[in-house]
């Protein structure tokens, strides 16, 4: 035990003792929160309508009884009739973002259209002399066109799309929806972050231990072969099974923290990257003790799963830069297989499919995140992954008693 602490504390000394890996650790967490918050402002900004402004719409035939919907439902939308020859020229200013006025000859508007409104001749009156029951052809029609590209467009769309089913609704008037009903959406803050979280924070958890990993456990195996001090090391008394603990177990807790700093900047940075929270419905507080304790032991013992994996890569390795081009395809296996935390039902997968490695932690992290897991499934995770990580420890050992693989040039 003493030759393994040995080797921890080595290892903490060069990594704690180094500004440039603590930098180097820390950076990813500050860029991903910084990164993300922006991403959240720039898309709300690039997909958000101006609440005040009134859209403008280019009629054909614009019936009067719609527009008295729209007085009464404060659409905000303005109707500028034009000609039905002018509806292909209208359509390029929509497209195009540009005045009517450039578009349409003799109009003097500088207005640029959000919708265009088509509305067949006599619409009131063929709307009022439709029945279902009687009509041999179909009902009056209305187009509307819009970009979706703008924001302001899409939304003057949606209104419209409103007022019309309000006109419809008008007519035959038969039963309200909701009437009275204050909030309509059940769902929880709680079930709104479980959501979430269970479906993004499981590849992200992945893919940053694995990054931590990487970071770390190259410099520590090739890095010092390649250097010479991993020869002074295997010379010393002491024992190669100890070196290869100190090793996996030191670089665990290092990755361990690196993932974790980087997972908490993202749960941090999530609400700014949806566009904020201002009704307070993504709630980080919602997992109990418990959830945070099965959490911490699924990470752990998939990082010691990581440490071990990478670890006999870079023994084999000359270089840090050849270790980390042999990781690299281990490094895809571990984001394909994050994937799947996206696709939930980690509750109904069989208990045998825990058991493999990499796997079984995503369906573990991918349950507790959804508040809806099977203790003995993510006991039986846990488990498989210690188990796979002594087996690496055990090669690991092998590979430090063969001068062929230490010692080769």
């Amino acid at each position: 035990m003493n030759g393994i602490l040995t080797v921890m504390k080595k290892e903490f000394a060069r990594f704690f003792g180094d500004r440039r890996m603590i930098i180097m650790t820390l950076l990813p967490a500050i860029l991903i929160y910084v990164v993300y918050s922006f991403m959240g402002t720039a898309m709300q900004d690039m997909f958000a309508a101006d609440e005040d402004r009134i859209s403008v719409a280019a009629g054909v035939n614009f019936a009067g009884s719609v527009g008295q919907v729209m007085l009464d439902t404060n659409a905000n939308i303005m109707v500028i009739d034009i000609q039905p020859g002018d509806v292909e020229n209208a359509k390029v200013a929509l497209s195009n973002r540009e005045h009517l006025s450039e578009h349409i000859s003799g109009s003097a508007q500088p207005l640029v259209p959000d919708l265009i409104l088509i509305f067949p001749p006599d619409f009131d009156r063929l709307v009022e002399e439709f029945d279902v029951r009687t009509s041999a052809g179909p009902a009056p029609n209305v187009e509307v066109y819009f970009n979706s590209t703008d924001p302001n467009s899409a939304d003057a769309y949606r209104r419209m799309l409103a007022v019309l089913d309000a006109f419809e609704s008008s007519l035959a008037n038969k039963f309200d929806v909701n009437r009275g009903v204050p909030q309509a959406d059940l769902a929880t803050a709680t079930d709104v972050t479980a959501t979430i979280l269970s479906s993004m924070l499981p590849m992200l958890l992945l893919v940053f231990l694995f990054s931590g990993c990487m970071g770390l456990a190259p410099e520590s195996i090739a890095g010092e072969k390649e250097r010479g001090t991993l020869a002074t090391l295997l010379v010393t008394p002491l024992g190669r099974s100890q070196l290869a603990a100190g090793k996996i177990l030191s670089l665990a807790v290092l990755s361990f923290l690196s993932g974790l700093v980087t997972a908490l900047a993202t749960i941090l940075a999530l609400p700014n990257m949806m566009g904020g929270d201002p009704d307070g419905m993504f709630d980080v507080g919602i997992y109990s003790t418990v959830d945070y304790i099965w959490l911490a032991l699924v990470i752990l013992s998939t990082v010691l799963l990581f440490v071990a994996a990478i670890s006999i890569i870079s023994a084999f390795a000359k270089t840090v830069k050849e270790a980390n081009m042999a990781v690299m395809p281990l490094m895809i296996l571990v984001m394909l297989v994050g994937i799947s935390g996206m696709f939930g039902g980690a509750t109904q997968e069989s208990p045998v499919l825990y058991m493999l490695p990499i796997y079984g932690s995503v369906q573990s992290m991918s349950g507790i995140f959804a508040m809806d897991y099977s203790v003995t499934n993510i006991a039986i995770s846990v488990i498989s992954n210690l188990v796979f990580a002594c087996i690496g420890g055990y090669a690991l050992t092998k590979m430090f008693n063969s001068e062929k693989v230490m010692f080769s040039k």
